[in-house]
């Protein structure tokens, strides 16, 4: 006859327990940027463009999607991951789009390498990406254009709306639906700044030189002059 200990049974059921759990658990749906209808450039001699540095907000560097409420509050999602995280995304994707827009493969993301001269650079810092299963997406971001002598050519802050039937998929939808927006509203700036002329440098003016005074000769000692004495004297003849 088998006897079954009680510490034998438990150890049983715990293996069924943390089996059942195991197959029960669902993957998690990871999340990417869509690029759209963008396409690779053809030109190899294009524009050249430096992109960045883009800063983002410090909320969006969370690996969960969030979930903007009602109230104005953020919620991360548990059943829902950015695959290779928002901030790289956005890199990527405007990267990729203004290639498209500007129809050039002369794009690099800052820091270039030694050597890479661009014709104009776009400093970005986004402040705001985000959406709710009842809030539109929403796109706060500030752009900086250079011209290839590092002089600031245009500055302007901007936010965008894109409304989404609820769904995470159809949020992030939207998300990428922004960032296309703003990469189009880019090309449209950088193209006469890129385009541009480089401005001369005006001459500088040289300093003139200030001519030195010709030595006088060193006076020597000075020797007093001697003066005729005047005496008043009457002569008397006789």
């Amino acid at each position: 006859m088998t006897v079954v200990r009680p510490v034998a049974l438990l150890l049983t059921a715990l293996l069924v327990l943390s089996g059942c759990s195991l197959l029960q658990q669902k993957p998690v749906p990871l999340y990417q940027l869509d690029s759209g209808s963008a396409v690779t450039p053809s030109k190899d001699n294009g524009v050249t463009v430096l992109v960045g540095p883009i800063s983002v907000a410090d909320y969006l560097r969370q690996q969960n999607l969030l979930q903007r409420q009602a109230d104005g509050s953020l919620v991360a999602a548990q059943d829902a991951r950015w695959a290779s995280g928002l901030a790289n995304d956005i890199d990527q994707q405007m990267l990729r789009q203004l290639a498209w827009r500007l129809d050039s493969q002369r794009l690099a993301l800052a820091p270039a390498a030694p050597g890479f001269s661009a014709d104009a650079q776009v400093m970005l810092t986004i402040t705001r990406l985000d959406s709710g299963p009842s809030q539109p997406a929403v796109l706060e971001a500030q752009w900086r254009l250079l011209d290839r002598r590092g002089q600031l050519r245009d500055s302007r802050l901007i936010r965008l709306e894109e409304p989404h039937n609820g769904p995470l998929a159809e949020q992030v939808k939207a998300q990428s639906a922004l960032l296309q927006r703003l990469a189009a509203e880019l090309a449209v700036a950088i193209q006469p700044i890129a385009a541009a002329e480089p401005t001369p440098e005006p001459p500088r003016k040289k300093t003139p030189i200030a001519k030195a005074k010709p030595q006088e000769p060193a006076a020597g000692p000075k020797i007093p002059v001697a003066e005729p004495i005047k005496i008043d004297t009457e002569v008397f003849r006789f």
